[in-house]
């Protein structure tokens, strides 16, 4: 589950970091940046995510992320097609708003699945 995480993780981290030169970089960078703090919270601190405060603020972001997807959701036909996402910026900003739905959503399921019993305590 670790790996799960930290994937996601570094790709926010890498979309955060290509949007210095958009003018509206600075909240950009912020939503992609709230999934990666989840998915490294939930790849390296998973038993801190697991208090009930916590829990309800990791849904809350995934709710507001959703509402944030259907928000920036790409209207233009063949949007994933290449040929479009890469001339339209709106296009890419809808994905992008895809993916980081996703990696807040997979930290938040991470953090819920109970830990399996150690069978060496079992012995």
């Amino acid at each position: 589950m670790r790996y799960l995480n930290l994937l996601p993780g570094l790709i926010m981290l890498g979309f955060t970091g290509v949007q210095y030169n958009d003018p509206d970089g600075a909240l950009w960078a912020f939503y992609y940046l709230v999934p990666a703090a989840l998915a490294f919270l939930a790849a390296l601190r998973l038993e801190w995510l697991r208090s009930p405060t916590v829990t309800k603020i990791m849904w809350a972001c995934v709710a507001i992320w959703l509402v944030l997807m259907v928000l920036y959701w790409p209207q233009m036909p063949g949007f994933w097609k290449s040929e479009v996402f890469m001339v339209e910026e709106t296009a890419r900003e809808g994905m992008g708003m895809m993916i980081a739905w996703l990696v807040a959503l997979i930290a938040t399921l991470t953090a819920q699945v109970k830990p399996a019993a150690d069978s060496r305590r079992l012995a």
